[in-house]
């Protein structure tokens, strides 16, 4: 398999209001390629995506995808790079690979979007099971995790670019990070390490570097994990699903204070 990159060097001018000739500088910027995933053979989706932890993307994006209930579903991986991207080859059992045929379709989805090629609206608003795991986390917890995200985003302090999802212990310990130019990458890459590793995403909560939008919050509650922290504001769709499944989620996260959706009138 190809090394994985998830930065490059780019020459840059810098420019400054002031008079004078700009400034020559060397910077990391993040990559950004289309990772094309393959079940069986059949296209089924072309993602915009960091080509890293692309083992852990591919079974991430396959559990929230509902094509596989857990990592040994998937009988066989193989990830290659091609001239003009990456390619994910993803080998299910056939009972697993009819739920493929009878939802495949032709869908290309920017790093912003994770819901760009629905075909309809019955598939985007399709119904969540609820969240049955609870966990007990102190508000402290939740600022002392805020805290010691950033010196877990190793790929965003090179490049100012990335996105963060951290799986966190009730205690507020991040247990493991991801990281993508996509937010909703960045958490199907946590999904899928945790799965791989065989660490019960229902234990603990998750932190996203990002605004609330819904395939964040269904992607969490599909996963069973019982809160999501985001830094940015949540959307009123978003704080919707996720009161009716019974995610707890948290949002404006920020070191002084972070907002707890509270249940509305009627």
């Amino acid at each position: 398999m190809a090394v994985e990159q998830g930065a490059k060097p780019i020459r840059f001018a810098v420019l400054k209001p002031d008079h004078g000739s700009p400034e020559a500088i060397v910077r990391a910027v993040i990559s950004e390629a289309p990772i094309a995933i393959e079940y069986n053979g059949i296209g089924y989706a072309v993602m915009m995506a960091t080509p890293i932890d692309l083992a852990d993307y591919a079974v991430g994006f396959s559990l929230s995808e509902g094509l596989i209930e857990r990592p040994d579903d998937i009988l066989a991986l193989d990830v290659h790079q091609s001239e003009l991207g990456w390619i994910l080859r993803i080998q299910l059992p056939q009972k697993n690979a009819e739920k493929v045929v009878a939802r495949a379709r032709q869908r290309v989805s920017e790093s912003s979007c994770g819901l760009c090629g629905m075909d309809n609206l019955e598939e985007v608003m399709r119904p969540l099971p609820p969240v049955t795991a609870q966990i007990a986390v102190a508000d402290a917890a939740i600022f002392l995790a805020l805290s010691a995200l950033r010196s877990h985003q190793t790929l965003n302090a090179d490049t100012g670019a990335a996105h963060a999802a951290a799986f966190c212990a009730p205690d507020g310990a991040i247990l493991m990070t991801r990281e993508d130019v996509g937010r909703h990458n960045a958490l199907d890459k946590l999904i899928g390490a945790l799965a791989r590793a065989g660490i019960d995403i229902s234990a603990g909560f998750i932190i996203l570097t990002a605004r609330c939008s819904l395939e964040l919050v269904q992607k969490t509650i599909l996963a069973n994990c019982p809160m999501l922290v985001t830094i940015s504001a949540a959307t009123d769709l978003a704080i919707h699903i996720a009161q009716k499944a019974g995610l707890r989620l948290i949002s404006l996260a920020r070191a002084d204070s972070a907002l707890a959706a509270m249940p509305q009138n009627g």
